[in-house]
């Protein structure tokens, strides 16, 4: 694809498209193997990534976890977190955005409605089951967590239940859910803007994340922490606007973002400094490679270098035919399981990371026990993809 061609210039979105987000419609000649998915009713590209994401969050959330010295967060600014939100953007764009013209603008309030409530009884449930675990781990060990639901459990159990259902107490590991029933209720009014101008949507989105940076306070209340919501909503919606955009641009050109060789050299770069940056040398026994000493971006208020770097991610995945023709490997189908039913599986990496960090805590972090938590928890979640997947198929069949 040529990058002065009209399809670039819409991929992009460098000129508002004239049509509503929802009237873009696929080449007639696209094919399901063609670089361009623009026809597919799924990206396989976004499944497979955010399935990635979800394996990549469980790794992450265990402390001391040896393989999370290799996983994103420390070989650039930005980590799968970043990924999650934007997808969920992008796949909000994708599922709902047709649904207005389509169903209608009740109908499809109804539908949004119900996903954010499914979304908060998962997350309901995840607070009841971690507090439960939790407290009978401290009475079996005489042990105290040391963050997590620490401060909800201070409050009393049902207290810090209560304040917790309410999202006004927010735990570590448990707060990216709250974030997305926030983003998702707000979808509509998203949608709205953008069926007027993309850019004029994106605009004002990167001022309220700048006013986020630029005043902390500038969050929502949370009663486990003094500084609000660690996600803090305000920040985290530019990049749930950006998926957003980035559904509206792939499905209305080609399938593919316009490759300029300039920048995708900038990308490449920003990327490599980034490494420099966030790899822990000391860890992996290197000299210090660092260019400058500087503290980590903030990660709750997605600072700039956190934000440039997933934005250099994504132009570099979503601009690539081979990145495409990957995710639609047979090879990866497990992968894209995962990303297919991602509340499901992310509520079973939530818990499974729980139990990690208790076993961390209570025999140390030893080398069998790492491993054995590890796979054990990995393999738990693919499992439970494939399984939702066939029990679909099976529904599915007449």
């Amino acid at each position: 694809m040529r990058a002065g061609s009209t399809g670039a210039r819409h991929a992009t979105g460098c000129e508002p498209a004239r049509r509503e987000p929802d009237a873009l419609r696929p080449r007639p000649t696209a094919r399901v193997t063609d670089p361009a998915p623009a026809s597919r009713k799924r990206d396989p590209r976004v499944d497979v990534l955010r399935g990635l994401a979800l394996l990549i969050i469980f790794v992450d959330h265990i402390p001391n976890n040896a393989p999370a010295l290799i996983t994103p967060h420390n070989l650039g600014f930005s980590d799968a977190a970043e990924l999650f939100v934007l997808f969920a953007g992008y796949s909000a764009m994708a599922a709902y955005g047709g649904l207005f013209r389509r169903a209608g603008t009740i109908e499809t309030l109804k539908r949004v409605a119900r996903r954010c409530l499914r979304i908060y009884l998962f997350q309901a449930a995840l607070l009841l089951a971690t507090l439960l675990i939790v407290r009978a781990w401290m009475d079996a060990t005489g042990l105290v967590p040391r963050f997590g639901v620490a401060p909800l459990l201070q409050m009393g159990l049902w207290s810090g239940l209560w304040r917790g259902l309410l999202l006004n107490a927010l735990p570590n590991y448990l707060d990216i859910l709250p974030l997305y029933i926030v983003l998702l209720a707000a979808f509509p009014l998203y949608y709205a803007g953008m069926r007027r101008s993309v850019w004029g949507v994106l605009g004002v989105s990167a001022l309220i994340w700048l006013l986020a940076n630029l005043d902390p306070a500038f969050n929502l209340p949370n009663a486990a922490a003094d500084d609000g919501w660690y996600f803090n909503p305000f920040a985290w919606q530019f990049l749930f606007a950006i998926g957003m955009a980035l559904s509206v641009a792939i499905r209305g050109g080609d399938g593919l973002l316009p490759r300029r060789a300039w920048l995708r050299a900038a990308c490449w770069l920003m990327l490599a400094v980034s490494l420099l940056q966030a790899a822990p040398w000391s860890a992996w026994n290197l000299p210090d490679l660092s260019l400058v000493a500087m503290a980590p971006p903030d990660k709750g208020h997605v600072a700039p270098l956190r934000l440039l770097h997933i934005l250099a991610v994504i132009y570099l995945l979503f601009g690539s035919p081979r990145v495409y023709a990957l995710t639609t490997s047979p090879r990866l189908r497990w992968l894209e399981l995962c990303g297919r039913h991602s509340l499901e599986v992310f509520a079973l990496g939530c818990l499974a990371a729980l139990i990690g960090r208790i076993s961390y805590r209570t025999f140390g972090p030893t080398w069998p026990l790492q491993v054995g938590v590890n796979v054990a928890g990995l393999a738990a979640m693919i499992a439970l993809a494939w399984f939702l997947d066939r029990r679909a198929r099976l529904s599915a069949a007449p």
